[in-house]
């Protein structure tokens, strides 16, 4: 099938090509007629299977064919379609594709988000839009503010909706929802899951909505080599360092645990002379943004992120993500290595495991359906652990008869505590 084929619009068609694509991706053939037809839609699609573009060029292609843009008092326009995101990266990258894809077509589009300064946010909705993409949080605080007209939005999508629901945005989405125009309105949901929670927001939001899964929930891409090295916990940096210049790697995405473990892993390489920058949610947007451009344009190695970027960055032809830490939540991994490996690109995916992590490799392994093969680099072997049926460190137990006897040995030679002692022992352990 060719995009030709979908009943797309030439000025898009023209666009499409000009970004590479020659055919449409599983869920663009199924969700882009779907969506030219006027239905709802639920669609569980994996990253990297080009979903962003499955909604924004039919979105584009009915604005295209409204009768007269809407617009408020001032003749200004007003916007028509709502796209909520639940990251500022996501709301940035499908902002991108928007604009991208209609470069050719007069359609305004502008991002609200979170970390950036409000009056330009307040100023570009004053010019006028026909496309808002937004977070929600953020755009709570301008419809609170008054500064948004929400009359005319006759199409809403929420892009990884289960994101959003993770995030804690249920609250905000439904307040959003609830301000919306009544009358018939096009609703398109996409999620990486159907989750219990996702099945309940679209029963509430749309109707006969047409059901398209492309993956598996919670499959990884079939395109990405996943490989585990098992090491020692303070040897994954040095390990880190030894793959990235034995193997001559590229561009490489590295996801640690905690923001504090992403700042301290970047200050470390680049003093081992790597070029690395980080991201994550204490960063500032302009500092987020800087780290974004650079690692695109290639003048940053080394992307090191916390789990606030496994969904929001889209990044074409990326090589390598690294696991330097595995995450807490096993179905974030599927989240992780769809970084890499996206459309028609292949791509690895490498984590760096310590004995103490192995509880979070087996949870990860439940998930995919399968088991990922260890192996040990030379140089860097992990030291041998202690049988696991003797604890190292942990004596043998006393006879229960002589633990009593000890017992009230002990109970008969205490002193009571006083009220004072109990009291400072709540606060020490407050």
């Amino acid at each position: 099938m060719s995009f030709e084929k979908l009943g797309l619009d030439p000025t898009l068609l023209r666009a499409v090509a000009s970004q590479g694509y020659e055919q449409p991706t599983p869920i663009q053939a199924e969700a882009i007629p779907a969506i030219l037809a006027g239905q709802d839609l639920l669609a569980a699609a994996q990253t990297g299977t080009g979903k962003t573009a499955a909604f924004t060029l039919p979105l584009l292609q009915q604005l295209l064919t409204d009768p007269q843009p809407p617009a408020n008092r001032h003749g200004r326009r007003i916007p028509r379609v709502l796209v909520l995101v639940p990251t500022r990266e996501l709301a940035a990258q499908v902002a991108d594709s928007i604009r991208d894809y209609g470069r050719n077509v007069p359609i305004r589009t502008t991002t609200i988000f979170g970390g950036a300064g409000m009056q330009p946010q307040i100023n570009a909705l004053r010019r006028g839009v026909d496309v808002v993409v937004a977070t929600p949080g953020r755009l709570m605080d301008h419809i609170e503010r008054r500064n948004i007209d929400l009359s005319a939005i006759n199409r809403l999508v929420l892009d990884e909706a289960d994101r959003m629901l993770d995030m804690g945005f249920i609250n905000d989405i439904r307040k959003i929802i609830g301000l919306l125009p009544e009358r018939r309105r096009q609703n398109l949901l996409f999620s990486a899951t159907f989750s219990a929670g996702i099945r309940t927001l679209a029963n509430s939001l749309l109707q006969s909505p047409q059901t398209i899964d492309i993956a598996p929930r919670n499959s990884a891409a079939e395109q990405v080599t996943q490989n585990v090295y098992s090491v020692d916990k303070n040897s994954k940096r040095a390990l880190l360092e030894h793959l990235l210049r034995s193997q001559s790697w590229g561009q490489t995405l590295v996801f640690t645990r905690t923001k504090h473990g992403a700042d301290r892993l970047t200050e470390q390489l680049l003093r081992s002379g790597l070029r690395a920058a980080a991201i994550h949610g204490n960063k500032s947007q302009g500092a987020r943004t800087r780290a974004l451009t650079d690692f695109r344009n290639n003048r940053v190695q080394l992307l090191i992120a916390t789990d606030i970027a496994a969904r929001g960055l889209d990044i074409d032809a990326l090589p390598h993500v690294v696991n330097y830490e595995l995450p807490q939540v096993a179905e974030d991994y599927v989240h992780r290595i769809g970084r890499t490996g996206r459309a028609q690109y292949s791509g690895a995916a490498v984590s760096l495991v310590s004995a103490d992590e192995n509880t979070q490799l087996k949870a990860i392994e439940k998930v995919i359906g399968r088991k990922l093969e260890r192996q040990v680099e030379a140089g860097f072997e992990p030291s041998a652990r202690p049988p696991a049926d003797k604890p190292a460190g942990k004596k043998p137990g006393k006879p229960r008869q002589q633990r009593q006897r000890q017992d009230k040995a002990h109970a008969g030679n205490a002193k009571p505590r006083s009220n004072n002692s109990r009291r400072g022992q709540r606060q020490q352990r407050a």
